[in-house]
């Protein structure tokens, strides 16, 4: 799957990041289900219907964010998500939201909520620099009714949970070799662009450094792909951290390459027409996933520390 969405960003980066988002909550209940832990009603209801999954796990990370009340059943959900991939054609949001148990204390509840439940909608406001087609529009949620049954999981807010280990694993080698492909069609834009002017004497130079980065983020995520072992993994957080740390390098380089393919190109990369500029935009997406590079830079020093890699606890 990682090898597709590579070869599919060469044509279409944005389409490859939003079946990204399906694919990485899909290898997550195959994980899970060959673990004994819930995953196959999910997987099942995918497979019999084709429904895509709509994730929200980037935008709501540890804290979560909404408002979450008791109601007969189950919970009542009004919470406004972003950046939710694919959600025009969506058929399941897989979401959470922050609750304050009485007994427990705040927590955040995981669960999946149907694109036709009533209170959903869609705010129309993606309106982006980048990878405009994923169509991530921010989903409201309205009173939404979650019944109690739903709940996937709960974890206390603002603590990092073991999930985040499987669900970091097997969606960091999927989302960046979208990017990983993005990069190569850049790096094979601007050569072909310089070859139309053998004579420049730079040429050689700038395309040794355009090697170079495109070297780099392909090996920073063939590693990824290797350390996920086809989701024969062992979950713990030295190797979500392994994840975490090659998706900087993976992310820097990915930047660095298109940006010095623009330079290859010369002039003639800075029109529509070769392609370049599209993917230069769709390349700085790749800085917001999980994580930013300051935060993943803190979070593998706090593992190195033995300390929990997200809250300030002793």
């Amino acid at each position: 799957m990682c090898a597709f969405l590579r070869r599919l960003a060469h044509f279409c980066p944005s389409t490859a990041l939003a079946l990204s988002m399906h694919q990485h909550l899909v290898a997550a209940a195959a994980y899970n289900h060959r673990n004994g832990r819930p995953g196959r009603a999910l997987l099942e209801r995918v497979a019999a219907g084709e429904v895509v999954l709509v994730s929200t796990g980037a935008g709501d990370w540890m804290e979560s964010n909404g408002r979450v009340e008791r109601a007969e059943g189950g919970f009542r959900v009004s919470a406004r998500k972003p950046f939710c991939s694919g959600a025009p054609r969506g058929g399941v949001l897989v979401t959470s939201a922050p609750f304050e148990d009485p007994a427990e204390g705040w927590q955040v509840l995981h669960f999946p909520v149907p694109f036709s439940a009533p209170g959903l909608s869609l705010a129309d406001d993606w309106h982006t620099l980048g990878m405009r087609a994923t169509g991530s529009q921010t989903v409201v949620l309205d009173g939404v009714f979650v019944p109690e049954e739903a709940i996937a999981l709960r974890r206390p807010r603002g603590r990092f949970h073991p999930a985040w280990n499987v669900i970091l694993t097997v969606a960091m080698p999927l989302i960046m070799s979208v990017y990983a492909g993005l990069a190569e069609a850049a790096a094979g834009i601007g050569r072909e662009q310089a070859r139309r002017r053998p004579g420049d004497p730079v040429l050689p130079c700038l395309l040794g450094e355009l090697g170079n980065h495109l070297t780099m983020a392909q090996l920073a995520v063939d590693d990824m792909v290797r350390l996920a072992r086809d989701l024969d993994f062992t979950m713990d957080l030295e190797l979500t951290s392994a994840i975490l740390t090659r998706k900087t390098i993976a992310a820097e380089h990915v930047l660095a390459t298109v940006e010095k393919a623009l330079e290859v190109a010369g002039g003639a990369g800075f029109y529509r027409g070769p392609g370049l500029e599209r993917l230069l935009r769709d390349a700085h997406g790749a800085q917001f996933h999980p994580l930013p590079a300051r935060r993943q830079q803190r979070f593998a020093g706090r593992v190195v520390l033995g300390l929990d890699p997200i809250a300030e606890v002793a």
